[in-house]
């Protein structure tokens, strides 16, 4: 196909750790070749916000830790040095095209809870009013797996979400989508173009090929999933060769494009699509809503709300106003919402009427689980 940026407002760029560092290192000529690039990019009223991954390769090879499997602690050790030099490096690159950069560290608990989410947004808002570059990178100096989002590509779909991109950029160390694994079949076909993503597509997702980074092909249709979601579109694309904005932008290089589905979430008419965006895009929710079938064939075909009857057990510790997932026997994921009650509490009406419910709690007591309002289905 024929791509033309030019028809796109604001995109999200994600750059992977293999692209970033080479043995150790900065690759210094390959990130100054990008920020030109980027600045074109803006000189031509195009919003960027950069995705950054790399902080703790970085680290690891300052603190001269390469050859060591690290814990969890020397990690968060290697991201807080390496993301001095890191960004340190960005303000430098960026400043000779006469542009300033702002670093924003998140991490899973910022974007789930709703609060910090919107203040991070109004940032992000702020900074491209004033033609400032967001550069944003997992906080992993104090991330553990709790609070991690996990790999920064579902970190760039989450601030597509966040930000209202209508493209979104993947740059990695492969061309896009293969239907099988290039690294290991010769016999392989290239996927250009994806209109819709499906089990097969899915299962054409292979595993990473980099030693650097922590996501592979799988993460990335994931992120897609999420930024397609808001009808943001997606290109996945090797970034590892010099001045790769500027071809894909010249139609230079191979890409797979992701079309956005143009569907809204399935939810109530009542919630806005900005708030939409927000609960169908968290990660590690805080607990769990175990559901029967009739209950989740209800929820999922005639719109209501989820009610304590249908829930069979709760995981989790979590308080009121908490996102948890709502997962069915066989554990998929179906739906994410906003509970009406703490996971004590919860565990107290599971399985009961909602006569029953305000027995216990009293006749105030919220007669649902999860109301329909707070309640988003998942694609899957």
């Amino acid at each position: 196909m024929k791509l033309d940026l030019k028809n796109y407002n604001r995109i999200v760029i994600k750059i992977g750790s293999s692209l970033i560092i080479s043995e150790g290192k900065l690759r210094e000529d390959w990130l100054e070749k990008l920020s030109k690039n980027i600045s074109d990019f803006i000189s031509n009223n195009i919003e960027i916000i950069i995705v950054t991954s790399g902080a703790v390769a970085l680290g690891k090879s300052i603190l001269k830790l390469n050859n060591k499997k690290l814990s969890i602690e020397q990690k968060q050790a290697c991201a807080a040095v390496g993301q001095i030099e890191l960004m340190s490096f960005y303000k430098k690159i960026f400043n000779k095209n006469n542009y300033q950069v702002a670093q924003i560290l998140l991490t899973a608990s910022d974007c789930n809870s709703r609060v910090r989410y919107l203040n991070c947004k109004n940032t992000i808002e702020n900074l491209l009013k004033n033609q400032v570059i967001p550069i944003i990178n997992e906080n992993d100096s104090i991330a553990n797996e709790e609070i991690k989002i996990g790999d920064n590509d579902r970190l760039a779909a989450r601030v597509a979400q966040m930000s209202s991109a209508d493209l979104m950029i993947l740059l990695s160390d492969i061309d896009g989508l293969y239907d099988k694994n290039p690294t290991t079949h010769k016999d392989v076909k290239f996927i250009s173009e994806v209109k819709n993503i499906t089990k097969e597509i899915e299962n054409m997702a292979g595993s990473s090929t980099s030693s650097i980074g922590t996501g592979g092909m799988i993460t990335k249709i994931i992120a897609t999933k999420m930024a397609l979601s808001i009808n943001c579109q997606v290109i996945i694309t090797s970034g590892i060769e010099n001045n790769c904005l500027e071809k894909l932008k010249n139609n230079q290089k191979k890409f797979t494009f992701f079309y956005s589905q143009k569907k809204s979430l399935k939810t109530s008419k009542h919630i806005t699509t900005a708030r939409k965006s927000w609960l169908s895009g968290v990660v590690n929710a805080r607990g769990e809503a175990i559901i029967n079938n009739l209950a989740c064939e209800t929820i999922k075909n005639k719109k209501v709300s989820l009610l304590p009857i249908g829930v069979v057990s709760i995981k989790g510790k979590f308080s009121k106003g908490d996102v948890i997932f709502v997962k069915d026997l066989k554990g998929k994921h179906i739906a994410s919402g906003i509970t009406n009650y703490s996971s004590d509490e919860a565990k107290k009406i599971i399985q009961k009427k909602s006569n029953e419910v305000k027995k216990i709690f009293g006749n105030d007591a919220k007669s649902e689980l999860i109301h329909l309002n707070n309640l988003v289905l998942t694609d899957n």
